[in-house]
């Protein structure tokens, strides 16, 4: 499970230090909620309304694609979160090098 949390200390092309502040990614806990509802709800559409389960196997397909999409929700939910506050500029090289 550590392998989840590790992440780079910096940019491998603009040396951008991702760790704005101490506890910058603990917002990011709030973009995976909603990120995890959206789960949710596909897995819901996909079990009850496509697949016809009933309502134990549908909540079953919940929670296992919660548990299985875990790793994924939490990349995206960080991901999500640093771009609320830093714009991608793909021709940026070194501008962060003393932050």
């Amino acid at each position: 499970m550590g392998k989840i949390f590790k992440m780079h200390e910096r940019c491998s092309h603009c040396d951008l230090k991702y760790k704005i502040e101490p506890s910058f990614f603990y917002g990011a806990m709030y973009v995976s909620y909603g990120v995890g509802i959206a789960f949710a709800v596909a897995a819901f559409v996909i079990a009850y309304l496509f697949v016809g389960a009933d309502l134990i196997e549908t909540f079953i397909a919940i929670i296992a694609t919660l548990v299985m999409f875990m790793p994924v929700i939490m990349r995206l939910s960080r991901n999500i979160w640093i771009n609320m506050f830093i714009t991608y500029d793909p021709n940026a090289t070194n501008n962060f090098k003393n932050s």
